[in-house]
């Protein structure tokens, strides 16, 4: 079943819905692979911790996609680590949707829903190189602040670490 919520984007000629996702089209399979093939070439190899299609349908992920009318233009996912801590994965926005307020909108949604679910954490982990810089300044902006590893990371020059306290 997919839960959908449509939203304007200020200062864009689109509203974006955005839905839980069962992961089986074609075009969610295709940004997936898009995202990972970028995340391993601007990686390092031990340092890139992309989930797999197959593992994005763990009982313990929950996955959103956003798309414009019938055209995919991004996801994001999260995955439970307990009861109260939630760890923010693949988050993707198709490069020509890249700097409109697409990520923003998924990102603002997922907050929302952590907070709704009564979740009092969400961390994430992201690349260390500029190339990751946009992203840092994006989840910099939403409240998240650098942070140790969590879970099961450890420290790695090729990551960084990031968090945010949920009310």
């Amino acid at each position: 079943m997919l839960h959908r919520k449509t939203i304007g984007v200020s200062g864009l000629p689109m509203e974006l819905t955005i839905e839980v996702d069962d992961l089986s089209r074609p075009a969610i399979a295709e940004l997936l692979s898009d995202h990972m093939r970028e995340m391993w070439e601007v990686s390092n190899p031990e340092s890139c911790h992309t989930l797999a299609l197959d593992k994005l349908r763990a009982p313990e992920v929950t996955f959103w996609s956003v798309w414009s009318g019938d055209e995919l233009v991004g996801c994001g996912a999260i995955k439970r680590l307990n009861d109260t801590h939630l760890e923010l994965k693949s988050m993707r926005t198709k490069p020509q949707y890249q700097g409109k307020g697409v990520g923003a909108q998924l990102l603002r949604h997922i907050i929302a829903y952590a907070e709704d679910e009564g979740y009092t954490r969400i961390s994430l982990e992201t690349g260390s190189s500029s190339w990751f810089d946009r992203a840092c300044n994006l989840y910099e902006k939403f409240g998240f602040t650098y942070c140790e590893p969590f879970g099961d990371y450890t420290l790695d020059p090729n990551s960084l670490f990031m968090t945010r306290t949920l009310p």
